[in-house]
């Protein structure tokens, strides 16, 4: 595959090392053949949990070492008598296990002595202690079989305690949810190299089911996989879920199979099933033969895809979220995974921002508004101040090249829109004037501002404007102009009493992407009546590539109506891998709490210009339009609509 990596080599190799591929020993084929690095640890201030005599551990070094017990890699405290991994004992000497022994030793008291092996092991000193690994291997096992149920019970009693705060994990794993994949997000973190990233998929991951005071490696395999997220299970566990843990796979601690014996990592068996295997080398030779893994440069691609070519103190123009009709003069003061908080340049405390994609289509390099006749407010601002400078022009999205010259949009034309008031609702609208390079500006019928104010500009290739009966085709609801009273709506009719005519509907973005979204994925997405929040989020219905969006919690009053390749839609995890804050799923009682604050605020924002939001909708159902300009295919159904052999549009010749 081109994006995972064959682990048959490795076979071979560990008949011709004897340290092979995983970063194991040829010799370890016991609890009691043990090696250790050769690097030590570093000296701790702090008491560290006491080693099990029979704790197998995995080393990357190749020599090994013989200590002043007598076994490879070992050491025995001189205080407590207890045997452990020489390199997690404490002092550059390794005399000791911990602080409190180094200490006590030091005050040859024999009463501290008591009181650190009470400390450490719960039992008195005894000098069978200094033997323990002279016991034979069921012995050792059966010894630290209590000695692991202990431990085991104790983080099941922390684990049962509720985490604070929202985990897509459990959101997931408890209703058995579907995420969208990262491919279905080409302008996400490795949206676009992904690759065959799959479940069975191993990977390195640290050992928490360990009690060693130092990071540890196991692999684990993939279980599951929701975005960025993946359900791991450690190697060894078998049909056991009882130690499943999700995490992002693009995370620092996540790697390929075969980085800790390139980086000197220890691999260490989680404890729980420790006792299952002698030869813990020839298990994982077995297992991983032929497995896939993580390309050996992902998390460079990882660190690569989250380079963003926007930087604080750049100038752009950006539509005025009080006038749509306008742009205005923004400079960006932060950049998060690739979204731009802007500050408007005439905000003297900055309060004053917008929040979007570097590649939205409301961002546009200084002197665009100029160069298409779009309407722009000047800046009271008369020369940038110190540090901020131009965007340079091909950092921004690109639209597709048309030809206006012959058959084109005009004044006067009908067509219908994804309301940027209301995202919700397709509503009837008129194209009210055409600008250069393909651009118009287009207004809602009967809810239109006498100056103009509330038009908004599209491109003629948006996937937010639709030729006339798309709604009807499609069974989707369409907004009537306000006031319009002969209901049911009907295009001939409206047509016909206001003299208008169709836009050709050759003329509409045709393309439809095989974008891979199916009715039920989770997903992270923008709430763009409040465009600084990211919410969890649900498709719910999918036409063609128009996607709607529910944001979980919420009534549906509150869904949009987004494109299927919009930048303001994220896969799982992308809060989290990015350093975004997400919102959760709202309550009951949230959603009462909040009733007066922010949702009432989105209402009020898109009731700005039209009064009130509450329009008559209605679906309409029986006729299709008759007439040459109205030839149309019959819409394809939620889960037949992605892909582009069949649009809505038929085709002309």
């Amino acid at each position: 595959m081109e994006n995972t990596k064959d682990l048959t080599e490795h076979s071979s190799r560990s008949e011709r090392k004897r340290r092979d591929s995983f970063g194991m020993f040829d010799g370890y084929d016991s609890c009691s053949e043990d090696t250790s690095s050769s690097s030590s640890s570093e000296e701790s201030e702090e008491e560290v949990a006491p080693l099990p005599s029979n704790l197998p551990i995995i080393k990357n070094n190749g020599q090994v070492y013989t200590y002043p017990d007598g076994k490879s890699g070992m050491a025995t405290c001189e205080m407590c008598g207890m045997v452990g991994v020489r390199d997690a004992f404490y002092s550059k000497t390794k005399r000791f296990c911990s602080v409190s022994c180094s200490r006590s030793y030091s005050s040859n008291s024999k009463k501290a002595s008591i009181l650190a092996r009470l400390q450490v092991t719960g039992k008195p000193p005894t000098k069978k202690a200094k033997v323990l690994q002279k016991q034979p291997l069921v012995a050792k096992l059966a010894a630290y079989a209590q000695y692991q149920a202990t431990l085991q019970n104790q983080a099941k009693t922390k684990s049962a305690v509720s985490m604070e705060g929202f985990s897509w994990g459990n959101y997931i794993s408890s209703n058995s949810f579907i995420a969208a994949p990262v491919t279905c997000f080409k302008h996400a973190p490795m949206g676009t190299c992904w690759g065959d990233i799959s479940e069975n998929v191993r990977v390195e991951v640290p050992n928490t089911d360990c009690s060693l005071p130092t990071k540890v490696f196991w692999i684990a395999g993939i279980v599951k996989l929701a975005g960025y997220n993946a359900l791991l299970r450690y190697e060894g566990f078998e049909n056991d879920s009882g130690l499943d843990f999700w995490c992002n796979i693009c995370g620092s601690d996540i790697h390929p199979v075969g980085w800790c014996a390139a980086s000197g990592k220890p691999l260490v068996p989680p404890r729980t099933i420790q006792h299952k295997y002698t030869n813990w080398k020839a298990f994982l030779v077995k297992r991983l033969t032929g497995a896939k893994t993580l390309p050996p440069d992902f998390s460079q691609k990882v660190s690569e895809s989250m380079q963003y070519p926007f930087k604080p103190c750049m100038r752009v123009e950006v539509v005025d979220k009080r006038h749509l009709c306008r742009t205005r003069v923004a400079v960006v003061e932060s950049v998060i995974g690739g979204r731009l908080r802007l500050v408007y340049e005439e905000s003297e405390d900055r309060t004053d921002d917008f929040w979007c994609h570097m590649h939205s289509p409301l961002i546009h390099h200084i002197g665009w508004s100029r160069s298409i006749g779009h309407r722009f407010k000047r800046s009271d601002i008369t020369k940038k101040q110190d540090g901020h400078f131009d965007t340079p022009p091909h950092l921004f999205a690109k639209v597709k090249e048309v030809d206006q010259s012959g058959e084109w949009f005009k004044e006067g034309m009908k067509l219908e829109a994804i309301d940027p008031l209301n995202l919700s609702t397709i509503c009837v609208a008129t194209i009210r004037k055409v600008l250069a390079d393909g651009f118009l500006m287009i207004g809602i019928d009967g809810s239109e501002a006498a100056d103009g104010s509330d038009w908004f500009c599209y491109h003629a290739t948006s996937p937010s404007i639709f030729p006339v009966g798309f709604c009807e085709i499609n069974m989707i609801e369409l907004t009537p102009p306000r006031g319009y009273t002969k209901l049911p709506f009907k295009w001939f009719d409206y047509l016909r009493e206001t003299g208008s005519i169709a836009a050709p509907v050759k003329l509409f973005n045709k393309d439809v992407p095989n974008h891979g979204f199916r009715v039920g994925m989770k997903l992270e997405a923008v709430d763009l009546m409040e465009p600084r929040l990211i919410c969890v989020a649900t498709v719910t219905r999918i036409i063609h590539r128009l996607l709607r969006i529910h944001f979980d919690g919420w009534e549906e009053e509150y869904d949009q109506w987004v494109d299927c390749e919009s930048p303001d839609l994220y896969p799982v995890g992308w809060c989290q891998l990015t350093g975004y804050q997400l919102q959760p799923p709202a309550s009951q009682s949230s959603r009462e709490s909040q009733s007066g604050s922010s949702k009432q605020k989105k209402k009020a924002k898109s009731q700005q210009y039209k009064g009130h939001k509450k329009m008559t909708t209605l679906q309409l159902k029986e006729e299709l339009i008759d007439g040459e300009d109205y030839n149309f295919l019959q819409g394809a159904s939620d889960q037949e609509s992605n892909g582009s052999a069949n649009f809505y549009i038929k085709q002309e010749p």
